[in-house]
């Protein structure tokens, strides 16, 4: 275990903001990660748990308590059960997955993070969740304080949502178990139009797992998100706001509001997000409300590359950024009466 103090934490985050912690502990083992943040606990000291970084959003003034930086690595692949450790970085775990002709995350490739992190924001893309596999998660639960293994069925997940997100600072993932397919090489069948038709198949279909993960890396490279130091498009959180979700009256308040700002023929994007509820784009909702590719005249703006990442242009604070996410939020909110959510975590700031 390593402690350092009054360490920087931008180094740690994909955007490469916020101050520094009063203290960083670095933890390499299960039993580590447990003694720090029962150490913590016992003396009352705030804890913030740092996995990847790519969901964090720090305040300039940092942070004033322990941070604990999961650095446990294990990947452990029997059959079709895999086990990561938190620690583990979650893309190249997936790149391994697949290698082994497996199938069922080979649409989350690319994905900036730890293994930790993907239960708690339930994390998704391209028609595949993470709940879909996940059979346990292993994780220190601090009100018990003991570790608990919490079954997939009781985890809660919803949309970029989970048990563990919906009661914040309780748990701390340790390990992820899932249950993936041996499907001769091939992938899940596809769900989202855009890689199937990159593809050259229809929705529904099955390719060879690889296949679908290099398109899937290429679409994500495309709209910068795909990790590279020397690209500012990608010093971002990803998609920065939640894709809405909208019961009846309020989609169809939604609708009313679409057709008075840009006629009656433009329809929303609308997807079914279970009974009475419609979930819509908040990509399309930040265009159309003037928010541009390359939006911004400051430090941080909006991506040149997808109007749902906002980005470091290397020189941001947290304050720019924050200032540019309430302009596109109440900008959102003002042409079309929907509030965008923000979905990385805030530290020491809100929205």
């Amino acid at each position: 275990m390593q402690v350092r103090h009054n360490a920087p934490l931008a180094p740690l985050t994909t955007f490469r903001l916020g101050g520094p912690a009063a203290r960083l502990v670095t933890a390499t083992t299960d039993a580590e990660v447990v003694d720090a943040v029962r150490a913590a606990d016992a003396a009352g000291t705030p804890l913030l748990i740092v996995g990847g970084g790519s969901n964090l959003v720090v305040a300039d003034a940092g942070f004033p308590g322990t941070a604990l930086r999961i650095a446990t690595t294990g990947f452990t692949l029997d059959g079709t059960t895999l086990e990561l450790a938190a620690g583990e970085n979650w893309s190249d775990a997936v790149t391994r997955t697949v290698d082994a002709g497996l199938a069922g995350v080979e649409c989350l490739a690319g994905i900036p993070g730890s293994a930790g992190a993907t239960p708690i924001q339930n994390v998704g893309a391209y028609g595949q969740e993470v709940a879909e596999t996940i059979t346990e998660v292993v994780a220190y639960d601090r009100t018990a304080g003991e570790t608990v293994t919490v079954p997939g069925a009781d985890c809660g997940f919803s949309y970029r949502h989970s048990r563990f997100k919906a009661d914040p600072g309780r748990f701390v993932v340790l390990r992820v178990r899932f249950r993936l397919a041996d499907a001769g090489g091939l992938s899940a069948p596809l769900r989202y139009a855009e890689t199937a038709r990159m593809l050259g198949v229809a929705t529904g279909e099955r390719v060879p797992a690889a296949q679908a993960r290099d398109v899937v890396l290429k679409l994500r490279a495309g709209k910068g998100m795909v990790l590279d130091p020397e690209d500012h498009d990608t010093w971002s959180a990803g998609s920065f706001f939640t894709n809405p979700v909208l019961d009846e009256p309020a989609h169809a308040a939604f609708r009313a509001r679409v057709a008075r700002r840009l006629g009656p023929d433009v329809h929303p994007p609308a997807f079914p997000a279970g009974e009475g509820l419609t979930k819509t784009s908040a990509a399309w909702l930040i265009d159309r409300a003037g928010f541009t590719r390359g939006y911004g005249t400051g430090p941080a703006r909006i991506s040149g590359k997808h109007t749902l990442a906002l980005t470091n242009r290397g020189s941001a604070t947290t304050a720019d950024l924050l200032a540019l996410a309430r302009e596109v939020r109440d900008g959102v909110r003002d042409a079309f009466g929907v509030t965008l959510v923000n979905e990385p975590v805030t530290v020491g700031v809100s929205l």
